[in-house]
């Protein structure tokens, strides 16, 4: 019974966890527009209040309808991945639901105030005050932001898990407040916050520099690349630092996940540092990696006599896969240097610009629109492979260091079908959002609301009604006399 059963166990656990790397994967990928673009919405709406230019208004409501769609299909794909934590790893929420409950709730309460709020905003214009319709914003940020803090410490908690008492294999007592005071929340947090801004960022900037690469170059075309890119290289640099912390931590909350990160396969001090390369399973080494002998212990212990745990410290079936988790690493430093690399390049250019008196700052060369179309990807690219790292170095643990993966699989079987289903799911909704995104994305703003005079849509005059649902909006008179040089609309 053991030996025939072995084989079904592994498979549903490969299924699993190939579904349920997917659906995360494709989630995250639109979560991160609930983190990041509610900011941006704030500073281009705040910025139309304050200076009445049309160009601002035309950069918020369209991306106020593409929020609309990726809320949307956020919200699915969460869905989704809700049951399929039930689901797929019922031993893992039976034992441990108690530890990560409070995260959960929290997360929900978040998205439905979000949820909420977003359609005050999206059904306010033409119906609120200005400055009403912008404060709805804050609501969107503050809880898209907090819905991802409580999901990330539901994470951490996995990683290093605190707060809860088991005996014989069962929870005893459990804290509700131990995944916010994991070791790993505040980094994890914080670098995905960042990642969040990075993506959004990066797809903005993206969409913008080819609309100028085809011609584009108005100023509704200039702005959005500007407020994109810049959110993409203010935020480049900090990941640098935060990385480095979060490093640190794991190096020593989890050290196979360090070791896997860098391709180490021997304890010792003196450890090397290697840039790159590919790691062989059957030598234990790095190939066409850049090594800086003591590097690693210098980082990790401020001493290159510091002692670094390699792979051999454990037993090969408490290894993560190195090969895997070195070669995301890789791919996720690399293109993190390159954006900050371009940061600095940007910066200085700008610097240089400004000087000889020349606009637009930010250069719009054919090669520089071309650095700032791939920061689109990059971004996204290099956050997953972050979350590669995250999740692959954790392996074999669903809970670091209390139950493993294996442990924790459904032993149900129809996961083969439950997979396909959402492979189904999710293609579609991807083939309806880039059919929306793309019509939405056609050409610019309407031609009235880049040249000179008020913009042609918004509340409407104090003495008249809202016009009906699909009517044609009349002339905006927003910001007339109402806002004034000190910014607003009273």
């Amino acid at each position: 019974m053991e030996l025939a059963s072995a084989p079904v166990i592994l498979a549903s656990t490969d299924l699993a966890r190939g579904q349920t790397a997917f659906s995360l994967a494709f989630h995250i990928c639109f979560a991160v527009f609930g983190v990041g673009l509610p900011w941006l919405l704030l500073y281009t709406e705040g910025r139309w209040l304050r200076t009445g230019d049309e160009v601002w208004y035309a950069l918020t409501r369209k991306w106020a309808r593409a929020f609309a769609v990726l809320f949307a299909v956020g919200a699915v794909s969460g869905t989704v991945l809700s049951f399929e934590f039930g689901l797929l790893w019922p031993a893992f929420m039976s034992r441990y639901g108690g530890a990560l409950g409070l995260s959960f709730t929290l997360e929900g309460f978040a998205f439905f105030v979000e949820a909420i709020f977003l359609g005050m905003y999206l059904y306010g214009w033409r119906r609120m005050p200005p400055r009403a319709h912008w404060l709805t914003l804050w609501p969107i940020a503050i809880a898209g932001t907090l819905s991802t803090l409580f999901i990330i410490t539901a994470n951490a908690w996995m990683n290093v898990p605190r707060g809860v008492r088991e005996h014989d294999g069962t929870v005893v007592s459990a804290e509700p407040l131990a995944p916010f005071l994991s070791p790993s929340t505040p980094h994890q947090v914080v670098h995905m916050m960042l990642a969040a801004l990075m993506c959004t960022g990066g797809a903005v900037a993206g969409v913008y520099a080819v609309g100028m690469l085809r011609g584009r170059r108005d100023a509704y075309h200039q702005a959005g690349l500007r407020v994109g890119l810049v959110t993409v290289l203010a935020c480049a640099p900090l990941q640098l630092v935060v990385g480095d912390w979060a490093a640190r931590v794991v190096g020593d909350a989890q050290p196979m996940k360090l070791a896997a990160m860098e391709g180490l396969y021997r304890t010792g001090a003196h450890a090397p540092l290697t840039i790159g390369g590919i790691y062989d399973e059957a030598t234990g080494e790095v190939r066409y990696g850049i090594e800086i002998p003591g590097g690693l212990s210098l980082l990790q212990g401020f001493s290159r006599d510091h002692v670094v745990p390699g792979l051999e410290a454990v037993p090969a079936a408490d290894r993560p896969n190195a090969l895997l988790v070195h070669s995301a690493f890789t791919l996720m430093v690399g293109l993190g240097t390159a954006m900050i690399g371009l940061s600095a390049l940007v910066a200085v250019t700008a610097l240089r610009r400004r000087r000889r008196g020349a606009r637009p700052l930010v250069p719009t060369g054919r090669y520089w629109l071309l650095a700032a179309t791939a920061t689109g990807p990059a971004s996204m690219l290099a956050m997953l492979a972050g979350w590669e790292v995250t999740e692959g170095g954790r392996q074999p643990w669903i809970v670091y260091g209390r139950m493993r993966v294996d442990e924790a699989v459904t032993s149900s079987a129809g996961i083969g079908w439950a997979f396909a289903g959402t492979l189904t799911l999710y293609l579609g909704l991807a083939t309806a959002l880039v059919l929306i995104l793309r019509r939405m994305a056609t050409g610019g703003p309407a031609q009235q609301q880049t040249a000179a005079g008020p913009p042609v849509d918004g509340p409407p005059p104090a003495d008249g009604p809202p016009p009906a649902d699909g009517a044609s909006p009349g002339p905006l008179p927003a910001v007339r006399a109402s806002a004034g040089p000190a910014g607003g609309a009273r």
